[in-house]
């Protein structure tokens, strides 16, 4: 049973001591779940105007055939500077190839740092972000760790803000989809030894996308390979961190499942994370989710969804899981900016499958209605997450 201090007054209440410290991230499915969650919880839905559209330009773009890929817009926005100095005002420019110095440190040793994040269609054409700002935060993170110069939090948010106006056209209506934000952060030199770049570029695109999977999520533990070590770069949204998962994925997927769980790297114990999102293990009342001690990404989904379990009365445990707890679990789901909350059907480890809960119900899917009729702007944003572009 949920806690009494989950309190609803009519509409999605929280208490003021968390109320603007999370932000959540989408799959855009808007009024089926946005009732849905109104229904359970006595939200109030958002008063965002009918469901007509306001007359908008849009791109000659397959809606409803959208996946997670790359579909090229009209601008990029891009900034540069020098090492130790600050970055200079930074300029759109039509999307396509950019010149780079092939002894750049982001060709040569991988001095790279990438964000994600949406931007989302509401029912009456308004646009909304989900606090860039985490996004900025984090990145300045990932450049103390990797010796890199890094835009400021405004620059950052401004550079969002400016890739998703003018390309406005591309993000896809309300319930076909949202697009996806890629701020780049590369060491770009004249450089041959091994040692911070002398020169940095910060580059921001967009894409109109889909879900990032497709269908159940069907999960094998890793066994042999690590993603991330203590000491290492797990916790940051390092380029390196992506190339090392390629080769367990490819042979997670050639044996049929859809995705890799990796453990930890020091006892091969615990479970951390899977290649691109945060994992929570359901039992009764009680949600757990690895801690994020520098081997695993701190995941804004992921803050988002502790949030709101929270509130909604459950107990949350951020504590070391141990891989054989995976089966007892009633439920496992993931987050992440692509995955959102999406239900794990299974998971196998040393050949034992074990099958979990999903749909209706289950609280991985409540969480995900809240989550995102929030984020569409289909439930009143009481909380200040949101953020309107101009």
């Amino acid at each position: 049973m949920l806690k009494a201090s989950a309190l609803f007054f009519g509409k999605w209440s929280f208490p003021s001591t968390i109320r603007g410290s999370i932000y959540p991230k989408p799959r855009l499915q808007y009024s089926r779940f946005a009732t849905a969650a109104a229904e359970a919880y006595n939200i109030e839905p958002s008063t965002d105007g009918d469901s007509s559209h306001v007359s908008e330009e849009y791109a000659n773009v397959n809606w409803d055939g959208l996946g997670f890929g790359l579909t090229p817009t009209d601008y990029m926005y891009i900034m540069n500077c020098s090492k130790g100095q600050k970055f200079s005002q930074g300029t759109l420019t039509r999307f396509g190839k950019t010149e780079m110095n092939p002894s750049s440190g982001i060709l040569n040793y991988g001095q790279g740092l990438i964000e994600g994040l949406k931007a989302y269609r509401t029912r009456n054409e308004r646009i909304l972000l989900f606090r860039p700002e985490e996004n900025a935060m984090r990145m300045q993170m990932g450049a103390e760790r990797m010796c890199m110069s890094s835009p400021t939090i405004e620059q950052f948010v401004n550079a969002v803000k400016q890739i998703v106006h003018s390309n406005r056209r591309w993000v896809p209506p309300p319930g076909k989809g949202t697009m996806y934000i890629r701020p780049l952060l590369m060491g770009n030199g004249p450089d041959l030894g091994v040692a911070p770049a002398s020169e940095y570029t910060f580059v921001t695109y967009a894409s109109p996308v889909g879900n990032y999977h497709k269908g159940a999520l069907n999960l094998v533990v890793e066994e042999k390979f690590r993603r991330a070590t203590p000491g290492g770069t797990g916790g940051v949204k390092a380029i390196t961190n992506y190339a090392i998962i390629y080769k367990p994925i490819s042979e997670a997927k050639a044996k049929g499942f859809t995705d890799v769980l990796f453990l930890d790297a020091v006892t091969g114990k615990y479970v951390e994370e899977a290649s691109t999102s945060n994992i929570f293990v359901v039992k009764e009342n009680v949600i757990s989710t690895p801690p994020t001690n520098g081997t695993i990404l701190p995941g804004i989904t992921r803050k988002s969804i502790i949030e709101i379990a929270r509130v909604l009365g459950y107990q949350v445990e951020e504590r070391a899981i141990l891989v054989e707890e995976l089966f007892d679990a009633e439920e496992v789901f993931c987050t992440g900016t692509a995955v959102v909350v999406n239900p794990v059907n299974s998971i196998t480890y040393q050949d034992k499958r074990t099958e979990y809960k999903r749909g209706v119900g289950t609280v991985g899917q409540k969480l995900y209605e809240i989550l995102t009729g929030i984020q569409s702007g289909c439930i009143e944003d009481e909380m200040g997450w949101t953020v309107e572009l101009d």
